[in-house]
């Protein structure tokens, strides 16, 4: 930030005039598009049973934070487990069927090779054997289906995040078409969705090509700044409002932003390299223009014109003055500029520097 210094300068009519001065500084600025934007969770899902039966358990409290694949809810799984252990038996008699049949196989085999049976008998037994060995794996396929019906019974969580309100209770009948168990919702990374104004969507585009603008997330009630990236920009503009859907992604590790929160956006659309930046206390706004005091070596205060590029907080990025040069910032009331009137300036014009101004300067003077 810049330091200021005291010192004295020349005011109306030669006077010293105590003021504060700060040298202009060279740095680079970031250009912020400002908007404001509502905090949106990047993944909410809705847990709903995916087959009827009843709740034995609930296994989460309302508000918990749960982990990708932690156990939710447990439903009435004792059809499910008669199913797949019913399938373990046929399973078990279809593979002895098979064992029987491949040994009835291989006495045939011995039996051809010493002439007793033909060949036909032999094509016989191979044919049960491969036949039995399609209803083992018949079987097999069964208990991995019966598997899965019953894995539905253990409700997970598809992915981490807080859980909402839990809207059932041990005893409750669910359905896949009922309502919705809970709602787990990502709260870490989040993000925030805004609009911009169609003027600033090469902006936002150069910014999202770059690898992703930086993006401040103000916080209300004066509660801070989350810096954040852009990540995504809209394929069209709303014709109805002239505005691109823009949204940026935030580690949000505190929570410290909500989903459905308002919050502040400044979108870093790009930045000013070397720029020169004067605090915007010394810019004066005139009826002749723009301006700022300039402090020489000699301590005499010069009005200069300048043009304000751009404005950010309590700097200004400004034309017309060299860094390094000092620009006053308090008592700039005291050194005015304006033409002369009446006798003062008659006189100013005719007699020069007794008055203390010079020809074609517009400084008051004194009578």
């Amino acid at each position: 930030m810049p330091v200021r210094r005291r010192g004295a300068a020349s005011g109306a009519g030669g006077a010293p005039i105590s003021v504060s001065t700060v040298r202009a500084q060279k740095k680079n600025v970031d250009v912020m598009l400002e908007t404001t934007g509502t905090v949106a969770a990047l993944n909410t899902v809705d847990v709903r049973p995916q087959v009827s039966s009843i709740i034995m358990k609930v296994n989460i409290r309302e508000g918990q934070f749960v982990k990708a694949g932690e156990l939710l809810f447990t439903l009435d799984s004792r059809n499910d487990d008669v199913n797949v252990a019913k399938a373990k038996a046929q399973l078990a008699k279809d593979e002895a069927a098979l064992a029987d049949a491949q040994r009835q196989l291989a006495r045939s085999k011995d039996l051809m090779a010493q002439n007793f049976i033909s060949q036909a008998a032999v094509d016989t037994n191979q044919t049960l054997v491969d036949s039995q060995k399609a209803v083992v794996a018949a079987s097999r396929a069964a208990i991995d289906g019966m598997q899965v019906a019953l894995s539905y019974n253990r409700i997970v969580a598809p992915a981490a995040g807080r859980a909402g309100a839990i809207n059932v209770y041990p005893g409750t009948t669910v359905q896949p078409a009922g309502a919705v168990l809970v709602t787990i919702t990502q709260l870490d990374p989040i993000a925030v969705a805004f609009n911009l104004p169609q003027r600033d969507l090469n902006d936002a585009l150069a910014a999202l090509r770059s690898g992703g603008g930086k993006v401040n997330a103000i916080l209300p009630e004066k509660r801070g700044t989350i810096v954040g990236k852009l990540q995504f920009v809209d394929n069209a503009v709303d014709p109805n409002s002239g505005t691109v859907r823009v949204k940026a992604q935030f580690d949000n590790a505190s929570n410290t932003l909500w989903p459905g929160a308002f919050v502040n956006i400044q979108l870093a659309a790009r930045t000013m390299t070397d720029a020169t930046v004067v605090p915007q206390a010394a810019v004066i706004q005139g009826p002749r223009g723009t301006i700022v005091y300039i402090v020489d070596a000699q301590g005499k205060a010069t009005a200069r014109a300048i043009e304000v590029v751009y404005a950010a907080g309590l700097d200004a990025v400004v034309s017309g003055v060299q860094p390094g040069e000092r620009v006053v910032v308090d008592g700039r009331q005291n050194l005015r500029s304006g033409a002369g009137r009446g006798r003062a300036r008659r006189e100013c014009a005719a007699v020069g520097r007794q008055c203390g101004c010079q020809r074609g300067q517009r400084w008051w003077c004194r009578q």
